[in-house]
């Protein structure tokens, strides 16, 4: 058991996604009571810097984690209370060094404690998609070269490979596909921040849609009422409306949607204005058919139903029973 009256040594792992400051009470109470505190990687660290701005002394010992070790295990068997910052990539050289020597001599007289100085909120490894993202922006060739117009393809192949994983109900392949969905907002975002007249960054995108979803849920976040889903809706409508002051219903639907995903926007605007019933088919099969189709997602709005869900669905049991028949025949 080690001898309280000699020193020890308090390795502290720290979050690159969590403020340099934001340490737990555990972790500011050794420091401030820790004969020495030492980091590698410069002083210009941002948690050495927090750590530095309290009012603290940092000892910088740069030879790599068998100096490190060193520096640590003399100053202990010297009597001497140290505490260690790992750096950004938690130092798991470091960490393998004190668990060979402790192995090695179990019977020291100074302890070893690691402790956990800061924790991961949720959504923290957003932080490390746009770190990642930088930095590829800024050394990869490929990347270097891709605009919005190139990338705009990558879109909407990743939508749809989206809405596969969706339809086949496979969790495992959804999270993946999200993941490439989320690459592409990340990077048309940092792509943005190149420009110098329009530039925006991630933060603005996402501090958009917050004040955006806090605006519009008022039942949540304000004092109106919402008793149920349908209530909720219309109050979306209402305040998106008055945000938007557009001049005509199909302001802002984008023609180059799917034409079942078209047909579906433009009928929940055309009920704003329209009556019940569609105007009348013209006498060639082409209008008949077009006809057919518009009743058919106009009834798939009354139902709750995806009318290109529904097809998509449709289409997936046809293919399955294609590929039974190849394989019996």
């Amino acid at each position: 058991m080690p001898d309280e009256s000699a020193g020890g040594i308090k390795v502290v792992l720290t979050s690159p996604r969590v403020a340099p400051g934001l340490l737990t009470r555990a972790t500011w109470q050794a420091l401030e009571t820790a004969d020495e505190i030492g980091a590698a990687g410069g002083p210009d660290r941002p948690d050495v810097q927090a750590v530095i701005g309290s009012g603290l002394v940092v000892t910088q010992v740069d030879a790599g984690v068998e100096a490190a070790w060193s520096w640590l295990s003399s100053a202990a068997e010297a009597g001497r209370q140290v505490v260690w910052l790992t750096g950004d990539d938690g130092e798991p050289g470091l960490l393998r060094v004190v668990a060979n020597e402790r192995t090695r001599d179990p019977q020291a007289a100074y302890g070893v404690e690691i402790l956990h100085g800061a924790y991961d909120v949720p959504g923290a490894r957003l932080i490390d998609l746009v770190r990642v993202m930088d930095r590829l922006r800024r050394n990869c060739p490929w990347d270097q070269e891709q605009t919005h117009q190139s990338l705009a393809k990558y879109l909407l192949e990743e939508t749809y490979e989206t809405l596969e994983a969706i339809d086949t109900g496979d969790q495992e392949h959804l999270r993946e596909e999200l993941g490439d969905l989320l690459l592409q907002v990340a990077f048309h975002s940092r792509i943005a921040e190149d420009d110098a007249d329009e530039g925006f960054s991630i933060d603005d995108v996402a501090g958009g849609i917050v004040e955006k979803l806090i605006r519009r849920h008022p039942h949540v976040f304000g004092t109106v009422d919402a008793a149920d889903a349908a209530a909720v809706e219309a109050n979306w409508e209402a305040i998106k409306a008055t945000e938007k002051q557009r001049s005509s219903v199909l302001e802002g639907i984008p023609l180059a949607l799917p034409a079942l995903a078209l047909a579906d926007k433009v009928l929940g605007r055309a009920d704003k204005v329209l009556p019940a019933e569609l105007p009348p088919a013209g006498d060639s099969d082409l209008d008949r058919i077009g006809h057919q189709l518009l009743a058919a997602v106009r009834e798939s709005r009354a139902l709750g139903i995806d009318a290109e869900q529904a097809l998509r669905l449709a289409v997936q049991q046809l293919t399955t029973e294609i590929r039974t028949a190849e394989t019996n025949s």
